[in-house]
Parts: C-alpha cells; structure tokens; sequence
C-alpha cells in the first residue's frame, strides 16, 4: 500500500482497541511488537508521544489512509500471510531517506547503510580524494535506489548512475528519487549490470552493489518475510551464491578508472571466496573484508590496479572501453 492522503477518520478509543488486540496477536505469533506501532504510525496521523504516554483512547479523531477494516486487514495479512511490515506502510527509512517500497524490490536493510560509510571513508584516504568526489559512481541493481540516493547525499559533486535489469523496480528508484529531492543527481539505466553503461560516458570512480548472493538451494529456507514476498531475482545467487559476483569481478576492470573502487554486500562467510575472486584475476589491489555494526564479514572491496600485470610480468593496459 502507498502513502496517500488522510481520506478517513477514526477514533482513538477504536484504534486503542486495536492496537491492544493487536500487541497480543504479535507476541502470540513472534513477531516485533513495535510493528503494531510501525503499521498505525505509518497508515494514520498519531503522535509517537501519544502512544508512549498511552493516551490514544483520549484522542476524539484520528486522520487515517485507511478505514478501520482496512487496518485489520493489513495486520492479518502481517499475522497469517508475513507479508513484511515495510511492504504493508508502503515505505522504509534507509539513512537519511524515507524509500517507497514494494514486491517488486528489495526491502532496503539497515546493514546496507554501511556502504556509503565504506565508500566515503575510502574516498577520503585516496590521494585523489577531490577527483573521486567529482567523479562517476555506479550502482548496479539499484532497486529501490538506496544506494545510488545514499550516494548522492554523501558526494554531492559526483555524477550518479543507477541501474536494474527490472523496469518495476526503475520505476520506484524513480519515484524515491524524486520524493527525496534527488531527481536531478541520479540517471537511471534499464539492463542488467554494466551492460546499458557505454564507453561514452568515461571512467568509473567507483561501483557499488548489493547483488544477489543467496545460494540456490537456501533461497526457499529463509523467513517467509523474504522468501515469498521479496523479489526472487535480489535474492537467487546461484549455486553458491557467488554467479553475480563473478559476473561482476570479471566486467568491472573493464569500466572502472586505474584506482577505482569496487565494493559489495555479501552473504556471512563468503568474504573469503570473493576476496580470492578479486586477487586471481591479477587486476585488483588492497583487497579486503570489512564487517558490519555487528562484527560479521559483510562486504568485500577492492582498488583496480594502476598498472596491472598479467601472470607473466607484462604490463597491460587498463582499457575503458
């Protein structure tokens, strides 16, 4: 459901009675009982302060998006059918952005937040800090468009480009572009990886992806929240969870400038396995794992080298085309 206008109104003694039936049938069923909050916040105009001093049954009107048969509609389907609590208000904060989300995309996670972190830290190590802050970064598989957004925001001089080989999901990096004020910092692209980015528009800076990385056989094993809800392309990294990751470690020297970043999300315990991707193919340095909040190996990045050499001592060249 999308946010829209405040087209009904109910009272505070109803919804108190629904958020006290409801906090019941959360902790009876294991989910998070903040998200009876999430949902009534996210689909009526009620202050946090009148439910944390629990004066909500005192409130004689309450402007809602929704009717109160609606709302408990919405809450059996989080109840009996999983279907997550982002998809159900329409929308997620991701850092400093409000994001629109639906089936047709990734639910942006809060440990993906990280990876603007990485990238500005990155950045402002280089020698060439000034240059790489001008420059052209790249979000591949962009979904909602929280990276190439959280980009944008942290490196307000650079060019940013976005890409999803799925037009659904284009369509709501689109709209979230828009309703946070950055419709003008980020071009969208429709194709899958580096493949709709032509020669013409030069070296990369840097690219950044939160690919698919769950392998095969585990894909259906995981929360129904995501297994049935969420967009098995985000998800399905093949046999071992690795194909786009390849696809991406043998594709990025080719676009990426002498120096450039290549970073990504992964799976816990695939860091090892990526980092050896990287280092075999002879045209990344610094390569390393870097943990989350948590302390688990969460994303793998690598500088493409400024001169490679090839196994047998020959320098190549570092072609962009």
């Amino acid at each position: 459901m999308s946010v829209t206008g405040f087209l009904h109104t109910l009272s505070g003694q109803d919804l108190w009675l629904w958020r006290s039936r409801s906090l019941g049938e959360a902790q009876a069923h294991q989910i998070d009982s903040a998200e009876v909050d999430w949902l009534l916040r996210g689909l009526c105009q009620i202050e946090l302060l009148t439910l944390r001093l629990g004066t909500l049954a005192q409130v004689a009107a309450v402007p809602s998006q929704v009717t109160l048969a609606e709302l408990a509609a919405l809450w059996e389907q989080r109840i009996y059918d999983r279907v997550p609590i982002q998809q159900l208000v329409g929308q997620t904060p991701w850092r400093d952005l409000t994001l629109r989300v639906s089936p047709a995309v990734l639910i942006p996670r809060p440990e993906t937040e990280l990876i603007i972190d990485i990238a500005v830290a990155w950045i402002a190590q280089s020698p060439q800090a000034t240059a790489l802050r001008r420059g052209i970064w790249v979000d591949l598989g962009t979904g909602s468009g929280a990276i190439a957004l959280g980009l944008a925001r942290a490196l307000p001089e650079a060019q940013i480009l976005a890409v999803d080989v799925s037009e659904a999901a284009l369509a709501i990096a689109q709209q979230n572009a828009v309703e946070n004020g950055l419709s003008d910092r980020v071009q969208f692209f429709h194709g899958s990886w580096f493949e709709p980015l032509g020669p013409e528009l030069g070296p990369i800076a840097g690219m950044l992806a939160n690919p698919p990385y769950i392998p095969h056989e585990i894909v259906p094993t995981l929360a129904p929240e995501v297994a049935h809800h969420e967009p098995r392309l985000a998800l399905d990294g093949g046999d071992d969870g690795l194909d786009a990751i390849r696809h991406l470690v043998q594709t990025a020297p080719k676009y990426l400038q002498p120096g450039g970043l290549w970073l990504v999300e992964h799976m816990q315990g695939q860091s090892t396995d990526i980092m050896a991707l990287l280092i075999t193919t002879h045209q990344f340095e610094q390569v390393r794992s870097v943990p989350d909040l948590a302390g688990c190996d969460r994303f793998v990045l690598g500088t493409v080298i400024l001169e490679p050499h090839n196994p047998d001592g020959e320098v190549e060249s570092n072609s962009t085309a």
